[in-house]
């Protein structure tokens, strides 16, 4: 472990002064002894509803008697009518404006609205009755509608992560500048922020983000590897994005962009860990020599809970590891030469700008055309490699220069 983590040199840059990413982030800030939010007649929206993490959010909000606003997809129409039929929301919106029609006639006779488009998910995160947003929706298309209830001054639930690492610099700032608490949803950010709680930036040495390893972390040959194979994830169940993210550990590329954003720590002070038994979330590495960890069982619904009742630990349906049952907790490095996406994300870090963007976006793609069967599974690595390196060097681009830059980087290499 402590070769690992290492011992950062004097003076190295991170969490010791105070930043727009660290002051929207409530991990390092007050515990604000605040009753339910939701008692305050504010509801839920949750925007990405039909995917893993949607499933998982409503199950958890019907438990804590959390009305909702709006749920959102965008393509799926039957099962947004089915979970609008289930959970009676205000509003429905189908990402997918030539699909309203469907919609429509779906929800017919439930009294729910129906609406269509990137205009109308805005509207559904930013609405006056809304209290909190969940963001769930895959990819880079949760970014205007994240930004929307930034400045609208809802709690953000984020547990998609690619709105922080193609924008983080301009999401955290105008957290902060309209007071915005940011709730990290990931198992891994949650358990950071959680461990970060109660304690003075200056205190913290590094972070450590665990990674199970995926499904192929036992597989020494990649290059005959199926998509059933990449899809058989050991310890969570997953959409097929985050899955075959997993597989690569471009999940956890993302999550270290992700993380230098939430906890205002640079990526060269992000280790990561592969915990196979995905029990340790993660861990912070404190400069007295103390390592803190949350542990919990691979559930999202803990997390999710957690973004919605912080700051308090409230009973939930998912019930404490038990550690005597365990054979044992292991951890490894992480091996970069037959996953060379960690290699890739901290050099998307140091060089900023829309590089990680770039990074994002080229792996989107890239994670579609192997899941369509028409490349090999290290094409994935190939494609973001070569992605990056033809990435333009902006040193402080625009939400406008981010868009273009996703944008091109998809016309590019899209199969």
């Amino acid at each position: 472990m402590t070769e690992i983590l290492g011992t950062p040199a004097l003076g190295a840059p991170g969490l010791g002064a105070p930043s727009a990413s660290s002051a929207g982030v409530a991990g390092s800030g007050d515990r604000p002894a605040l009753a339910p939010w939701w008692h305050a007649g504010k509801k839920l929206t949750v925007l990405g509803a039909t995917g893993s993490i949607g499933d998982s959010t409503l199950d958890v909000s019907a438990r804590l008697g959390i009305p909702l606003h709006a749920l959102t997809a965008h393509r799926q129409v039957d099962k947004l009518a089915a979970l609008c039929r289930q959970h009676r929301p205000a509003l429905a919106v189908i990402g997918d404006e030539s699909l309203l029609p469907q919609l429509r006639a779906a929800l017919a006779g439930t009294g729910v609205v129906a609406s269509a488009g990137a205009a109308a998910l805005e509207e559904a995160a930013a609405a006056p009755e809304v209290g909190a947003v969940m963001t769930a929706i895959v990819g880079a298309a949760g970014l205007p509608a994240t930004l929307a209830a930034v400045r609208a001054g809802k709690r953000m639930c984020i547990a998609n992560k690619e709105p922080l690492v193609m924008a983080g610099a301009l999401i955290m700032a105008e957290a902060a500048r309209c007071g915005v608490t940011i709730l990290p949803v990931d198992s891994e950010h949650s358990a950071i922020f959680q461990c970060l709680e109660g304690h003075h930036p200056d205190e913290v040495e590094r972070l450590v983000l665990t990674a199970s390893g995926g499904p192929l972390r036992t597989v020494m040959d990649l290059s005959q590897v199926t998509v059933a194979q990449a899809l058989k994830h050991p310890t969570w169940t997953m959409g097929a994005k985050i899955t075959i993210d997993s597989a690569t550990l471009m999940n956890k590329a993302l999550e270290i962009i992700e993380a230098q954003w939430l906890f205002g720590v640079p990526a060269e002070r992000i280790a990561v860990l592969v915990h196979p038994q995905s029990v340790v979330h993660s861990l912070v590495a404190y400069r007295d020599g103390s390592l803190m960890a949350q542990l919990g069982k691979p559930d999202m619904r803990t997390p999710i809970q957690y973004a919605l009742t912080w700051p308090r630990h409230v009973a939930g349906p998912v019930a404490a590891p038990d550690l005597t049952a365990m054979a044992g907790l292991t951890f490894e490095p992480p091996d970069t030469r037959r996953f060379p996406s960690l290699t890739m994300a901290y050099a998307a870090a140091a060089t900023g700008g829309v590089a990680p963007a770039v990074m994002n976006a080229a792996n989107e793609v890239a994670v579609v055309a192997f899941l369509d069967g028409k490349t090999p599974f290290l094409d994935i690595f190939r494609t973001v490699e070569r992605a990056l390196e033809q990435a333009p060097n902006l040193r402080e681009p625009s939400l406008a220069d981010i868009v273009a830059a996703d944008a091109e980087t998809r016309r590019i290499w899209s199969r």
